[in-house]
């Protein structure tokens, strides 16, 4: 009976550590005369070694500082299968090291993050084939605050009907929100009147000048923030 009992206390532990909603992103970037050779490989790659919760999505970078490079995605899956996985195995790493590296620059970056529900406006696994992913710095001490922004901004995303899954960075360098809006309507969603704009939008959910005292916390909690948009590759992708 105590066995038993103790089996039941550890169920909301066993729910949290396999809750699958961690992503391990990496990006990769070519060299410029070796494009076609590396989606080639990389193709053949991600759709040999690559399924079940480690499928890879692929997307093609195509502004701000990382313009031409590859965001790779794997997941999403949890803590305990990424702390599980071990080795990938030696022909895996061959394949990788000697058919897809070689074309490779130095430039590399891994990265974890953890997909937020409370925060976000559209379910983890939706996905769409255009997004704009925009990263969020907090200044040292403030992501509290940070985050207490991105609350307020879900009312006004749903209000305008945007799609934005919103990630925390965990132990991936700086502390970072990252805030993914897929374009389920394509980049029109960008063009002026598709919908009003986040000012308006923002008062209208809570009252005349709120705008501007977001602006005002945002100054407040925010150190820097960038954006950049990316087309999905379902040709470089899992199958």
């Amino acid at each position: 009976m105590k066995k038993f009992f103790f089996l039941i206390l550890l169920i909301p532990f066993l729910g949290i550590s396999q809750t699958k909603n961690v992503v391990n992103s990496t990006r990769a970037f070519p060299k410029a005369d070796k494009v076609l050779e590396f989606e080639k490989a990389l193709a053949a790659h991600a759709q040999k070694y690559h399924t079940g919760d480690w499928k890879w999505r692929v997307y093609e970078i195509q502004s701000g500082p990382d313009a031409g490079g590859y965001h790779i995605v794997e997941g999403p899956t949890s803590w305990d299968a990424f702390d599980s996985r071990g080795n990938l195995g030696t022909e895996h790493n061959n394949d990788w090291n000697k058919s897809v590296a070689i074309y490779l620059t130095d430039k590399n970056e891994q990265a974890y993050g953890v997909y937020v529900d409370s925060l976000s406006t559209i379910a983890l696994t939706n996905y769409s084939d255009k997004i704009i992913i925009s990263h969020l710095y907090p200044k040292p001490g403030m992501i509290n605050g940070a985050i207490g922004l991105v609350k307020k901004l879900k009312k006004v995303w749903m209000d305008g009907n945007e799609n934005v899954a919103v990630y925390q960075s965990i132990v991936s360098g700086e502390p970072q929100l990252i805030t993914v809006t897929r374009l389920k309507e394509g980049l029109k969603e960008l063009a002026d009147g598709y919908r009003k704009s986040m000012a308006e939008r923002y008062n209208a959910a809570y009252g005349a000048g709120a705008w501007d005292n977001y602006l005002a916390d945002y100054a407040k909690y925010v150190d820097n923030r960038w954006s950049e948009l990316l087309t999905y590759r379902a040709d470089l992708s899992s199958k």
